[in-house]
C-alpha cells in the first residue's frame, strides 16, 4: 500500500510533515468548532436553523457581505490604478512605487486603525480643516459607521489588490496595444479591447481574496465601527467572549469557513492560481 502510494504520489514522503502539521494545528480544531456548533446548547442543527430565521443574524451577516463588497469594488478599482502606473513607469519610479506599496505590511493594523480615529473623529486632522477652511460649518460624522470601516479596510486591502493584479498584468505583451494603435485603434479603444480583457483574471484574484479577507476582519470593524457597524468576525466574539454562546459563535465561525472554502474553490476554477501568484 505504501509502495503504491509513493507510485502515485511520488511526493508524499516531502509533503507529509507539512499534512501532519496542517492536520494537527488546522483541520483538528475546525472539526471541533463543527462539532461544538451542533452539541451546543443541545445536539441538533438549531444554530444554524436561528442563523437563517433570526432577524438580527440575517442584518450581521448583510452588513458583512454589503461591507465587504464596497470594500472589494474600491479597493480593486484603485489597485488596478495602481498597478497600471507601476507597469509604465520607469525603473526607478516603479521601486519607489514597490516600496510605498510594501511599507504597509510593515506596519500593525492595530496602528493604523488608531491613525485613522486620529484622522476621522469629530476633532481630527481632517474636520480640523475643513472646518478652518469654512467648507463645512459642523464635523462630519466619519468615524464609528460604514464610512470608517470601509475608509480603514480599503487602507488595509489596496496594496494586496495592487500585488494581485500587477502579477497578472506584468505578464502581458504590452506590443499587443501597441499593435492595435499601428492598425489604426485608438488609444482608449485599444485599452479597453485589448489590455483590460488580459487583465480580468488578475482583477478577478484580486476581488475575490480581498472579499475572503474582508469577511474575517475583525480589529478594523470593532475599532471604527464603534460597536455601531457589527460585522461578523466581531461578533463571533462577541457571543464567545462576552455572552459564552459557544453553540451559536461557533456555528457563525462554521458558516464563515464554508463560506471562505466555497470562494477559493470559486476562485481556482476562474483563473490559473500558480500563474497569477508568480509561479511557473
Amino acid at each position: 500500500m505504501v509502495n503504491r502510494l509513493r507510485r502515485v504520489f511520488p511526493s508524499l514522503p516531502w509533503l507529509a510533515p507539512a499534512l501532519i502539521i496542517l492536520l494537527i494545528v488546522y483541520l483538528l480544531p475546525l472539526a471541533k468548532v463543527l462539532t461544538i456548533s451542533v452539541m451546543e446548547p443541545v445536539v441538533g442543527f438549531g444554530n444554524y436553523e436561528k442563523l437563517l430565521l433570526d432577524a438580527g443574524m440575517r442584518h450581521i451577516f448583510w452588513t458583512t457581505f454589503r461591507i465587504s463588497g464596497i470594500t472589494t469594488v474600491v479597493s480593486v478599482a484603485l489597485g488596478y490604478v495602481v498597478a497600471l502606473a507601476m507597469v509604465n513607469a520607469p525603473r526607478r519610479q516603479f521601486q519607489l512605487m514597490l516600496v510605498c506599496v510594501l511599507i504597509p505590511f510593515w506596519i500593525s493594523v492595530l496602528v493604523r486603525a488608531f491613525a485613522w480615529i486620529v484622522l476621522l473623529r469629530s476633532g481630527g486632522v481632517i474636520n480640523s480643516a475643513l472646518l478652518s477652511l469654512g467648507i463645512i460649518k459642523e464635523p462630519l460624522d466619519l468615524l464609528y459607521n460604514d464610512f470608517g470601516v470601509v475608509v480603514g479596510m480599503v487602507h488595509y486591502m489596496v496594496p494586496l489588490a495592487v500585488l494581485t493584479i500587477y502579477g497578472q498584468m506584468s505578464g502581458i505583451d504590452t506590443r499587443l496595444a501597441m499593435a492595435a494603435r499601428g492598425l489604426g485603434a485608438r488609444p482608449l479603444y485599444a485599452f479597453a479591447r485589448i489590455f483590460l480583457p488580459l487583465c480580468v483574471p488578475g482583477i478577478s484574484a484580486a476581488a475575490i481574496l480581498i472579499f475572503i479577507t474582508a469577511l474575517g476582519f475583525y480589529i478594523v470593524p470593532a475599532m471604527l465601527g464603534g460597536g455601531k457597524t457589527l460585522m461578523l468576525a466581531e461578533y463571533v466574539s462577541l457571543m464567545i467572549n462576552a455572552t459564552v454562546d459557544w453553540g451559536m459563535g461557533t456555528a457563525m465561525a462554521s458558516t464563515l469557513a464554508v463560506l471562505v472554502l466555497m470562494l477559493m474553490f470559486l476562485l481556482s476554477r476562474i483563473v490559473n492560481l500558480r500563474r497569477v501568484f508568480g509561479g511557473a
